[in-house]
């Protein structure tokens, strides 16, 4: 496959930073929603929370992460920093791709499941053990995730590592 020319890898760095801005950014937003959802005076209030929690998650949060995943491995794909040749790379590799299943197999379904319980129970679902595990978890688990966000982004600009060794990369080319 051939390379970029330099427009072309500016316009898809720019959507890379874009998505990655704003599954960041969304990320941040659900932290404050959580710490609210903490104080809900009535039923309807925590519904309409969790309702927006989960929109976020459904209509933003996914997305943008899907989609900084796809366009920064055409990054890797088409330009020269590769998969495997900086282990910023691969440091940003294995914390997105933990960070999308974490959310995909545990917050995820906190959500959905505290929207469920405060759709059905209202102001009762915080006496329910399940919507209060949830939501501790949902509050702990947005906290992780920015941070390591927060993380990840800042590897793409500081690139602490650098470049692998030759050797190593050509066994891991030829596996």
């Amino acid at each position: 496959m051939k390379n970029l020319n330099a427009k072309q890898k500016q316009w898809l760095i720019s959507l890379h930073v874009v998505f990655s801005a704003m599954w960041f950014g969304t990320a941040l937003c659900m932290i404050a929603i959580a710490l609210m959802n903490r104080n809900t005076p009535n039923g309807d209030e925590l519904y309409a929370i969790n309702s927006v929690m989960k929109l976020l998650d459904d209509v933003v949060i996914i997305p943008s992460a899907f989609f900084s995943l796809l366009t920064g491995a055409f990054l890797c794909w088409l330009t020269v920093w590769g998969f495997f040749k900086h282990y910023w790379v691969i440091a940003k590799w294995i914390g997105t791709v933990t960070l999308i299943v974490t959310g995909s197999i545990w917050l995820g379904p906190w959500t959905n499941a505290m929207t469920a319980i405060s759709a059905e129970e209202r102001l009762q679902a915080l006496q329910n053990p399940l919507y209060v595990f949830d939501q501790k978890a949902v509050l702990i688990g947005a906290i992780i995730q920015t941070s390591s966000l927060l993380f990840i982004i800042a590897i793409s600009f500081v690139k602490p590592w650098g470049k692998r060794d030759k050797k190593i990369q050509r066994q891991s080319s030829a596996v």
